[in-house]
């Protein structure tokens, strides 16, 4: 039995160390057990306070405040369902509340563990600013190298979080308001009683309920598109029905806290959501546009794949625009929006490269030129599809070369691994960088289970029937376009404003169906990316509740019947689903790595330098502060040439080769770990297999791991051992080499 008995109650000290009128819308409408262990008088609005003035200088009648305070009631209940859910998800998986600080840490793995360590280094330093200087002046991470961490690992989030800690736990002591609670646990026979912290004075449990609460925000916001998208309440029920039915596909924040979409992703639905209002809205106003650019400048700083988002994004209403949905006046605002977002973003991530040398970049240049060139394209082509075509090829033609040619330029060649992982999938193609991608499940194709599990709740029947339900109505719009010999100019502003509020409707449908098709093709190449495609899937699945879309099936009751049985028909497989998340009950514990820790504490000098397995290196990093020379961050080409020298102690080349690699870095210190010589998750994904591409000469002999876990020696002398790691001391003679 664990025994939980109260430590100690006390304050944690200071830290030293615009709606608009639409036909889409109505009238305003591990292991598995646990450790032992009110009506009164209508105000007129004449008030120019309370809420009535708010509701008087938002021009809304009382019946529409009263809807629009219900809408805002249920998503406010929306998002502290989600946030709870994911807070009782990750304490049941991890039993996290009952874990010492080490193991809090530990269990933040891989990159989880490198991002939260920048947080830990700013709260644990002498003052804020100091722990700023700290991160952008890191010595730790890339040894022997001085890197901004800042620049290069989108830590804006971990900065935030921990100003904030930083500031509450300081303004809870001054004002002796305890923030936490300290237990000692009793871990059971043979293990040493570990303290355990819980409440907002902890910091690892601050930095999770920080993310949590985030996300919990996001699940409000998702009610509110669904609700704003299909005009209807119900849509946003449907939504947000949709999400937790599918929370499995939909995301995993509630398994990994710290990665960058866990702070990214709520401000893209925040985005999608401000851009469907400009989509709709005739002549959005500068307010608008401007909220537009912030929501963009919040996804993009905090992880480095949104570019690609925002790429499709771009694609997906350029397109809109080909087809007429979508006037070059308001598409030319939305990209100077994102031109001036992506500038701001290169500033604040101090001429990060690869935002400029990226698809994204070149991309708004090229549909700008493209719009700003459309005379030219009416004079020299026919209006109708070969216009079309020409403007399609023009775009990804100058992108492709534009990006190219700034990459050269600049000599960009971070983003290169994509390029690499891309035909990849296409091709026979694949080197070590590319293997080291593929060979993970989440960067291989989408399974088949996926779409299966879709179908079961329904999610890919309804998206189907909507997207076909739209792409018919824009068929008959392209071959009324066609026919009439392309004289409809397209152009929203040349005509009267029901018919500019006809087109504006079809166009944000239209932009939704492409955005989906795109998020389904990411997918469909790298499994990961179904954290997209899913939630996109449910925001579609509102539309069922569109009158636009689905006024054939009669008048508002029977609609609302046809809608709720099909929800119905969702719960049976969706509360199945939720439950069998419930059903995930476990403990986070790594007694063999926690041993590594300890010994690298005990026994080694502060400046002693690491390397190893990239997993590994991070909560060495995290957990013990010293230095290591590579890292999970695998974005940046220097790393990438780093952690290949490293990984060739993972290769079939000799002890001798190996020791010289290990050299040139610096290193102290290998962490060798048998199960990643022997470990294949497919035929050709063993590290040694993995070697084989690059290094072909050796192939069939016996990898140099399997020497090392038998007898380190004469390169090498075994320092520390357990059942997982095996520490291999690098000879003091290397010492003048470096």
């Amino acid at each position: 039995m664990v025994a939980k008995n109260r430590k100690q109650t006390g304050k944690s000290p200071a830290t030293q160390a615009d709606r608009d009128k639409s036909p889409l819308v109505s009238p305003p409408g591990k292991s598995n057990i646990r450790r032992p262990g009110r009506e009164g008088k209508p105000f007129t609005s004449s008030h120019s306070n309370g809420l009535s003035g708010i509701r008087h200088k938002l021009g809304l009648t009382p019946s529409a405040a009263v809807k629009l305070g219900i809408t805002l009631l249920l998503a406010a209940l929306t998002g502290y369902l989600h946030w709870y859910h994911l807070s009782q998800l990750f304490e049941n998986d991890r039993h996290f509340s009952h874990l010492s600080n080490l193991e809090k840490e530990m269990a933040f793995r891989t990159e989880m563990g490198l991002y939260y360590s920048y947080y830990k280094t700013i709260i644990e330093a002498p003052s804020f600013l100091d722990g700023l200087y700290m991160v952008m002046n890191d010595r730790l991470t890339e040894y022997p190298l001085v890197i901004n961490t800042l620049k290069r690992f989108n830590l804006y989030p971990e900065v935030v979080l921990a100003s904030w800690y930083r500031m509450y736990t300081g303004v809870m002591g001054y004002l002796g308001i305890p923030t936490k609670m300290c237990w000692s646990i009793n871990r059971g026979e043979g293990l040493t009683p570990v303290d355990s912290c819980e409440g907002m004075g902890d910091p690892a449990y601050f930095y999770v309920t920080c993310v949590f609460l985030l996300n919990g925000v996001m699940m409000s916001l998702f009610f509110i598109y669904g609700a704003y998208l299909s005009g209807s309440r119900l849509g946003g029920v449907v939504t947000t029905m949709c999400f937790f039915f599918n929370h499995g596909e939909s995301t995993r924040v509630m398994w990994t806290p710290p990665l960058r979409e866990s702070f990214a992703y709520p401000f893209l639905v925040l985005q999608m959501l401000l851009l469907t209002y400009i989509l709709r809205t005739r002549n959005p106003s500068r307010t608008a546009m401007v909220a537009l650019g912030i929501s963009n400048l919040c996804f993009m700083l905090p992880w480095q794949f949104a570019q690609f988002v925002l790429l499709t994004q771009v694609a997906s209403l350029f397109a809109s625009y080909i087809l007429g949905y979508l006037g070059p006046a308001k598409m030319q605002s939305i990209l100077v929006t994102h031109m001036i977002t992506l500038g701001v973003c290169f500033i604040l991530m101090f001429g990060n490269s690869m935002l400029l040398t990226s698809f994204y970049a070149s991309s708004l240049v090229s549909i700008w030129a493209i719009i700003a060139l459309r005379d030219r394209f009416t004079q020299v082509f026919k209006p109708g599809i070969i216009i079309w075509v020409m403007q399609g090829l023009a775009w990804v033609g100058s992108t492709v070369l534009l990006k190219f040619m700034l990459s050269t330029v600049l000599g960009a060649s971070d983003d290169a691994h994509i390029s690499g992982l891309i035909k990849s999938k296409f091709t026979s193609y694949k080197d070590f960088h590319t293997l080291m991608y593929t060979c993970a499940a989440e960067f291989d194709f989408m399974e088949l289970e996926t779409p299966l599990r879709y179908l079961k709740t329904l999610l890919l029947p309804i998206n189907m029937l909507v997207v076909a339900l739209i792409a018919a109505r824009t068929m008959q719009d392209i071959v009324r376009f066609l026919r009439d010999g392309g004289k409809a100019s397209g152009k929203t502003e040349d005509v009267d404003e029901a018919a500019g509020s006809e087109i504006a409707a079809k166009g944000e449908l239209v932009y939704h169906s492409l955005q989906l098709v795109a998020f389904a093709v990411l997918a469909i190449l790298i499994m990961r990316l179904k954290l997209f495609l899913t939630p996109h899937m449910c925001i579609m699945a509102s539309l069922i509740c569109s009158k636009q879309l689905f006024a054939w099936i009669g008048e508002k009751y029977k609609h609302q019947i046809v809608v709720f049985a099909v929800m119905a028909i969702m719960a049976i497989q969706g509360v199945a689903n939720l439950q069998a998340q419930w059903a995930i009950i476990g403990e986070f514990s790594n007694l063999p790595q926690e041993e590594l820790l300890d010994w690298i504490q005990d026994n080694t000098r502060p400046d002693s330098v690491f390397a190893g397995a990239m997993p590994t290196m991070a909560s060495v990093k995290l957990s013990t502060g010293r230095p290591i020379v590579n890292h999970p961050h695998y974005e940046d080409a220097g790393l990438r040439e780093r952690t290949k020298l490293v990984y060739s102690m993972y290769s079939r080349m000799s002890g001798e080769t190996v020791k010289r690699n290990l050299m040139k870095l610096g290193v102290d210190f290998f962490v060798l770990e048998d199960s990643w010589c022997t470990r294949r998750t497919r035929p050709g994904c063993s590290m040694p297999e993995i070697w084989d591409i690059e290094d072909p000469q050796n192939v069939g002999k016996t990898p140099l791991c399997t020497h090392m876990s038998r007898n380190s020696r004469p390169h090498f002398t075994t320092v520390f051992s357990n059942d997982i790691y095996k520490v291999l001391k690098v000879p003091k003679v290397t010492k003048d080499l470096r």
